[in-house]
């Protein structure tokens, strides 16, 4: 079924100069004093940051680690936005901290990645939120899960928030990357495709972890089309109370912003338009002939099943299939193709492989069950 989402597009938000893109969303990790909040604020504020973000309340895997200076930390929000004109955000993780920022005029909060993996929470926060005309941004989930990161989505729209945004900061990693989370851009392309219509931010500072990967990263975002950045700056990073790693100082962010090429989204050209309509054209000629040879192996893996069923054969046999994507990979190399690519398309070609011998045998046992 296709999903649908009733929003309001972000030119309409009042938030951001979109003449000047990408659009950005910059500020501490944490509000962790008034002054620190306010010279952070002061340096992006000078070279045209419309957006200020800091974290009031932290999700923290310990105890005793530092959690956010809790509500007081709003009213240094307020601040900033009655001396600078700017629009100022938090996460929020509960239905407590919807009402305090409410309460303190917040212009936009958005979902951690921890509370958009609970539907609970989201649920709760979505409730709290009814018919409020705030934006609302969503953090992807820890995990790569799509539709989980689509159902928050859909539970806020439901309550009738239709300032929607998204914001991609990648997933934990399960083995040793350079990134501290692993990017996933497939899975930000895959959600971008489905939704065009809704701002989408990348979160370059938690995806990569080190001020050394923020460049790159940013512009990675810039390369695919993605709306804007959420990336964290801090008047001192030296001395900042989290992720002091991952956070630049106001002119750091501005040398890194001047540094990102912009792509465009589209383009009037007619020589770009024509030599574009062809190379799809060719694109979409060898996509059909990639289902018709699909169809045929599937077809070939039926009759194997029905071999297998004949002969009393077990329907995986793992050697071989260790065997077959070795040699693929192998020669996915001759042709440039990476090699989690070849294993990904493989191993998906074999599960559906896998699937259609086990339907024979099932139709067995269903008659069996007759």
């Amino acid at each position: 079924m296709e999903r649908t989402l009733d929003t309001i597009p972000v030119s309409q938000w009042g938030f951001f100069d979109e003449t000047i893109p990408p659009l950005v969303i910059a500020g501490p990790c944490s509000a962790e004093s008034e002054l620190q909040v306010m010279m952070t604020a002061k340096g992006l504020h000078e070279f045209g940051i419309h957006v200020y973000r800091a974290g009031i309340w932290k999700p923290r895997t310990h105890p005793g680690s530092f959690e956010g200076v809790g509500s007081k930390g709003l009213k240094w929000l307020q601040k900033v936005k009655n001396e600078y004109g700017m629009k100022v955000c938090t996460e929020v993780a509960n239905e407590k901290h919807v009402y305090e920022c409410l309460k303190y005029g917040i212009d936009m909060v958005w979902i951690g990645a921890r509370t958009t993996a609970n539907p609970f929470l989201v649920q709760e926060i979505a409730d709290a939120l009814h018919d409020t005309d705030i934006p609302v941004l969503v953090k992807n989930p820890v995990s790569p899960d799509l539709d989980l990161w689509i159902g928050a989505l859909e539970r806020l729209n439901a309550a009738g928030i239709r300032k929607l945004g998204v914001i991609h900061r990648g997933f934990t990693p399960l083995q040793k990357i350079p990134y501290r989370n692993e990017p996933g851009w497939g899975i930000a392309v895959e959600l971008r495709t489905r939704f065009p219509e809704i701002p989408f931010f990348a979160d370059p500072s938690h995806m990569g972890g080190s001020r050394k990967y923020l460049q790159e990263l940013s512009q990675r975002a810039m390369d695919l089309g993605l709306d804007g950045l959420m990336i964290e700056s801090h008047c001192d990073p030296s001395c900042a109370l989290s992720d002091a790693k991952q956070q630049l100082i106001p002119d750091e962010l501005r040398t890194l912003l001047e540094s990102l090429k912009v792509r465009q989204k589209a383009i009037d050209d007619a020589d770009y338009q024509k030599s574009m309509l062809n190379l799809r054209t060719q694109i979409d000629i060898i996509d059909e002939n990639l289902l018709l040879e699909l169809k045929s192996r599937m077809d070939i893996s039926r009759r194997i099943g029905e071999f297998k069923k004949e002969h009393n054969i077990a329907i995986v046999q793992a050697s071989r299939w260790e065997s077959i994507l070795k040699s693929m990979i192998d020669k996915g190399r001759e042709y440039a193709l990476p090699e989690d690519f070849i294993t990904e398309v493989f191993n998906a070609i074999h599960k559906a492989s896998v699937a259609a011998q086990n339907n024979i045998l099932a139709q067995d046992y269903d008659k069996e069950q007759l």
